[in-house]
């Protein structure tokens, strides 16, 4: 039996790992990641539909941005809490709620601290969102403590091989990560998935799966994330114009690389990771 100390007390935040919470939550302010993030919609339904989600479940979703799990649950007839530490992206979810005249609540929430009682839902999902978190394991803990015994944790992690993990890879390159960082694209590894839930789950299954870009061309995919996307912004705007011609030149050839669609469009498969840990 666990006991609530092995769950929820979490040593203090490192100071470098605080300091890369604050430049990752004015990253993700930047720009407007709605953008980018509606055009995710389908891994948000996919996602539940793997939890086989019941109608009447609650359902909290970690790392929210602008509502696309959130959206699928309540689609389900679940209770849905929908969180994130950006305002503006909790205001994007609530936007498309209404316009669909969903119910769902809204929670201004840290990804490592939850603001919420153990064991309070059913099911607890996010996608391509708590991965970003500074401190992996903290963050792990938290979805593991506000989920039931017996229940879901859902996930949909890029993984290091995919496109967007080579991207974030090429971006490092050019704009050093910060010291004592852990790559967010070890979420989307199964033996880093173990070390985050095993202990604590009486199964995880996990699943490969794609979600293919689609823009205009390689010019259109460009200026959407150099605009809107803030790990890509802000990773152009601390560098200088040479430098930020280096880093496009090398974003370019990895979408060359990438490209399947044969014509001037760009058409690229990015793998992520589908993952439903079953709580104790």
């Amino acid at each position: 039996m666990e006991t609530a100390s092995t769950i929820t007390q979490n040593p203090p935040v490192p100071g470098d790992l605080g300091a890369l919470k604050t430049r990752q939550q004015g990253a993700w302010s930047s720009g407007d990641y709605a953008v980018v993030g509606t055009t995710l919609q389908i891994v948000g339904e996919e996602l539940c539909e793997a939890l086989d989600l019941r109608a009447g479940s609650t359902v909290l979703d970690v790392a929210a941005g602008n509502g696309n799990v959130s959206l699928a649950a309540a689609r389900r007839w679940c209770d849905v809490v929908a969180s994130d530490y950006v305002p503006a992206l909790l205001e994007r979810a609530r936007e498309r709620a209404d316009a669909e005249r969903l119910r769902m609540e809204f929670r201004e929430a840290d990804a490592e601290a939850l603001p919420f009682a153990d064991q309070s839902f059913d099911v607890v999902v996010s996608t391509f969102g708590v991965m970003f978190t500074p401190d992996q394991d903290r963050a792990a803990a938290e979805l593991i403590r506000v989920c039931k015994h017996g229940g879901k944790i859902g996930l949909a992690n890029w993984t290091p091989e995919g496109f967007i993990g080579q991207l974030f890879k090429t971006i490092g390159k050019h704009v050093p990560p910060a010291a004592g960082a852990k790559s967010p694209a070890l979420w989307g590894t199964r033996p880093r998935l173990a070390e985050l839930f095993e202990s604590h789950a009486s199964s995880i299954a996990s699943a490969q799966r794609y979600f293919v870009l689609r823009y205009r061309s390689a010019d259109h995919w460009l200026e959407i994330f150099k605009t809107y996307y803030g790990p890509v912004l802000k990773a152009f705007a601390a560098l200088s114009p040479p430098a930020q011609s280096a880093l496009e030149h090398d974003i370019r050839s990895l979408i060359a690389q990438f490209n399947r669609s044969g014509d001037s469009t760009m058409v690229v498969p990015s793998e992520y990771l589908q993952v439903i840990v079953t709580r104790q």
